[in-house]
């Protein structure tokens, strides 16, 4: 485990605390032992357990994928044809020199390659070869798998109560 995934002792600052203990200049540090909305309470649940599954999933399967070149990778799943840098940029709301560099990245790692574009012989398209669509698969099992781990401290009736809860929360 690395230092950052420790749990902090005392008044340390934790992983994504932007200010040092005692809050930051002409606004006082939020009072931790005061209760949240329940609202800030939900989301920031969400959050924490999506992030551990997310992190335990990586570290299981011990490739070297960053969240940018994953949220690529799983875009091009959902295409239902090979795209251009452009496209896969505003698909994912980044400036497409940061596309580039991910699909650079990923097509040496070999989830992605380059093909022509059979409408214009200047543009290129990126595909998600076998191997992107092996680790997506792999990385969504594990997902599952560490989704599985976080609900077994709880008994049968306590998880079907959570996701009858989460259902009612989650509808339009």
């Amino acid at each position: 485990m690395t230092d950052d995934a420790q749990e902090p002792d005392g008044d340390q600052a934790r992983p994504g605390d932007c200010a040092a203990p005692g809050g930051t200049a002409g606004r006082p540090r939020r009072d931790r032992n005061r209760p949240s909305e329940p609202s800030e309470e939900l989301l920031e649940l969400l959050h924490d357990v999506l992030r551990t599954v997310r992190r335990d999933a990586a570290e299981r399967l011990g490739d070297d994928i960053t969240p940018g070149q994953l949220r690529l990778l799983r875009t091009l799943d959902r295409c239902d044809r090979p795209r251009r840098l452009g496209e896969l940029a505003v698909a994912l709301d980044v400036a497409p020199r940061s596309v580039t560099s991910k699909v650079d990245q990923a097509e040496q790692d070999g989830w992605v390659r380059r093909v022509p574009d059979p409408d214009d012989r200047r543009a290129t398209l990126v595909e998600l070869t076998d191997a992107g669509h092996d680790l997506l698969d792999r990385m969504s099992a594990r997902r599952h798998e560490g989704a599985r781990a976080r609900l077994e401290v709880l008994d049968d009736d306590e998880q079907r109560t959570l996701l009858d809860l989460l259902r009612r929360v989650a509808r339009d």
